[in-house]
């Protein structure tokens, strides 16, 4: 909650993310999509050609299977994956009649192209299922909208569709099929019971706080979305994702603050608090069970009550001799924990089919419980319509790119220009500098491979059957070591694939070697000019931008919250006077992570400055802002002395002016001294008061060391990468 945990990911060199060998796991994973792609793709094809002897027909089945299984990124085991292809088969096919009817002009096919490639970006924020076809349907629509303009093709388009997304699928389900992976519910309910029998331990004496607490922190960077495969992320717009989403999120806070908590748990422990440990520790236990659904959901209303309970218990014993501080800061600390606790609660109660308003929660907290899929998938694209947002960069990036490279591939006439778009969409990339690493290793392996496959064709000539028999194991090797080896060996050796494929079609000549070479080019470059007059630094300018809009839409809440507090109102029936502040805190927090997501994926500079803003504690400094709002304090208190009220107003200024001065980034950082306590100020409060005080110090000096972390000098870390 308000008080301050370990920042996560200490220092990390660029030099582990640099890319990597694949490892064996990799290797063999993508050989098995290779021999799954491989056979869905010769299944339909060669019956096509050499019994139909139907050339659309044989063109669609062998690159829908590729498109589907290969160029997307579906995600989930083998039987999620075939349901994911199952469920975009009427989308592709929509775009294959709109691409055959709009390529009857290469303007109306550019504008379809633009109009296309948009939407189906800008769609796929909606969850990973959406994100994983988009590559396969902006493909359909590729195929379709190329000359020449035929809608007496049509049926046979949409039936090469139909036999190679089935056979995709019954590949996908039943040959070599992806294995189920750990699922992000499973992560989270194992942390859950990691913390519930620390919390056991710690109460029976028989743990050792700093070991526990390294245990925590372990489980704690677990949990991160970059550790998890990505189609098992929670990041889609539905309600139970997003409740997924923030049970993780809770998780990880309950855990860092655990870890906080457990080096100051010595027994005996005081009664109220080791009542409040066994119920959460019973509450952490329950929960989990309820993700692996082997329990039914806890009451959030129940874990919320047990805090108040706390809340309206914790104080300074009258018999306490010497400084109340320690006591009431580990006091806080556990109450953040137990607030965590109550938010995992919630959370996984909504994952788990609960519906409507939780009473008695924060309503801005869970937002979208209740709300319909179609106003969630909403709130979710319309979140992202703003320049600022790297999901709308990347939806124009790829839409203007991908229009531009047909208006250029039709007014030039060039043969088998579907190339040109295909290129264009396989080597573009968010940033510039990626995406021009990714054309030099696709130009030289394209003109390796063109020379390879011309030398074939002129070898070969009109023999079909040499092409039929090396098509299968050339494929294998293509599919394998493109995603294995990079863009240089995927483009080569993809060249002698369609070679041979286009030969079995169709006469051909070494030219179509030749066309290939200048088809790639020509996407190239279109991607290039794209990647650099197109937000060329990607996710890392945008970075800095969002994280400047949240240090200043955040840092209001911190002074209204504080001004709350000291006149004695409760958190949870006095968040209107905060309202639009939140709602604006809210969006630039979600753009914020969205960026955030975006750069854990770009490659880092080549030449990383030694230190830098911290992303991640920038991100860190929103989430306990909000998470303050929310709930400090938890119950109304008398009106604050005037000395207190002053030191919390002047102590909140100083963190308020420290946000708005990190918001312009300074070379040299910011430095967040908030003032001490007055000297004997908790002795002349009462109860509940004096806790709320310390309540609010914790928070003000776990905001002041996130505002350090985020804009202060750092370890090459500090770019965004932790």
């Amino acid at each position: 909650m308000w008080h301050r945990g370990r920042s996560e990911g200490h220092a990390r060199s660029w030099r582990t993310l640099l890319p990597k060998p694949p490892s064996r796991v990799e290797s063999v994973g993508a050989a098995r999509r290779a021999v799954r792609v491989t056979v869905a793709a010769v299944a339909g094809f060669y019956p096509a050609v050499d019994l139909l002897d139907r050339p659309v027909l044989a063109l669609y089945t062998l690159f829908i299977p590729v498109a589907f299984g290969l160029l997307s990124p579906l995600p989930g085991c083998g039987r999620r994956r075939a349901g994911t292809v199952l469920r975009a088969v009427p989308a592709a096919a929509a775009l294959i009649v709109l691409g055959t009817y709009l390529a009857a002009a290469s303007w109306s096919a550019a504008l379809g192209m633009l109009l296309v490639g948009f939407v189906l970006v800008l769609g796929a924020s909606i969850g990973s299922r959406a994100a994983g076809v988009v590559p396969a349907l902006q493909l359909s629509y590729i195929l379709a909208s190329f000359p020449p303009y035929a809608p007496g093709t049509l049926p046979d388009r949409l039936a090469g569709l139909a036999v190679g997304a089935t056979l995709t699928v019954l590949c996908e389900w039943l040959l070599l099929p992806e294995p189920r992976q750990p699922s992000y519910r499973d992560r989270v309910a194992g942390s859950l019971d990691l913390a519930a029998h620390a919390v056991r331990d710690l109460l029976r004496g028989v743990a050792d706080g700093p070991e526990t607490a390294e245990a925590l922190w372990a489980a704690c960077r677990d949990l991160r979305f970059s550790r998890t495969p990505a189609g098992g992320r929670p990041t889609g717009a539905g309600a139970r994702d997003r409740a997924r989403a923030q049970a993780g999120y809770a998780t990880r806070r309950c855990l860092d603050l655990l870890a906080v908590l457990a080096p100051l748990l010595r027994p005996p422990v005081d009664l109220p608090s080791a009542t409040l440990l066994r119920g959460l520790a019973a509450a952490c236990s329950d929960t989990a069970g309820a993700l692996r659904g082997t329990h039914p959901a806890p009451d959030p209303e129940g874990i919320e009550e047990m805090t108040a309970q706390y809340a309206a218990a914790r104080g300074v014993p009258s018999d306490l001799r010497g400084d109340p501080h320690p006591l009431l800061s580990r006091q806080s600390a556990l109450l953040a924990v137990a607030v965590s606790a109550v938010t995992v609660s919630a959370a996984v109660a909504l994952a788990t089919g609960r519906r409507g308003p939780l009473p008695g929660l924060p309503r801005e907290q869970f937002w979208y419980a209740g709300a319909s899929t179609a106003r969630l998938w909403w709130v979710r694209i319309a979140d992202h319509v703003t320049p600022r947002s790297v999901v709308f960069q990347n939806a124009v990036r790829t839409a203007s790119g991908l229009a531009l490279a047909r208006l250029v591939a039709g007014s030039l006439d060039l043969s088998h220009g579907f190339w040109v778009l295909l290129g264009m969409l396989t080597l573009g990339r968010t940033t510039a500098g990626a995406t021009w690493s990714a054309v030099r290793g696709a130009v030289a392996g394209t003109l390796v491979g063109s020379l390879a496959a011309g030398a074939l064709l002129v070898s070969v000539g009109d023999a079909t059957e040499v092409y039929a028999a090396l098509l299968v194991p050339t494929a294998l090797v293509a599919f394998w070591a493109g995603p294995v080896g990079g863009p240089a060996w995927g483009q080569g050796l993809f060249t002698l694939v369609v070679s041979m494929a286009f030969a079995q079609i169709a006469p051909v000549t070494w030219q179509l070697a030749g066309a290939r070479i200048v088809d790639v080019l020509t996407g190239s470059v279109i991607g290039l000019v794209c990647g650099v007059l197109a937000w060329p630094a990607g996710a890392r300018a945008e970075m800095r931008r969002s994280a400047a809009d949240l240090f200043r839409t955040t840092a209001p809440l911190v002074r209204v919250t504080v001004e709350r507090t000291a006149a004695g109102h409760a958190a949870p029936t006095s968040r209107t006077d905060a309202a639009p502040t939140l709602r604006r805190a809210l969006l630039r927090w979600r753009i914020a992570h969205a960026s955030y997501a975006q750069l854990r994926t770009e490659p880092p500079p080549r030449r990383p400055a030694d230190g830098g803003p911290d992303w991640l504690a920038a991100i860190n400094f929103g989430s306990r802002v909000l998470t303050g709002t929310y709930w400090v304090p938890w119950a109304p208190g008398a009106p604050w002395p005037p000395d207190a009220a002053a030191w919390a107003r002047a102590a909140a200024e100083e963190v308020v002016s420290a946000a708005l001065r990190a918001a312009d980034f300074p070379a040299g950082g910011v430095a967040v001294r908030p003032a001490p306590l007055p000297p004997g100020i908790l002795a002349r409060i009462p109860a509940p008061s004096v806790s709320h005080l310390v309540d609010v110090e914790v928070w003000l000096h776990a905001l002041a060391s996130d505002l350090e972390a985020a804009v202060g000098q750092g370890d090459g870390v500090r770019n965004g990468h932790r």
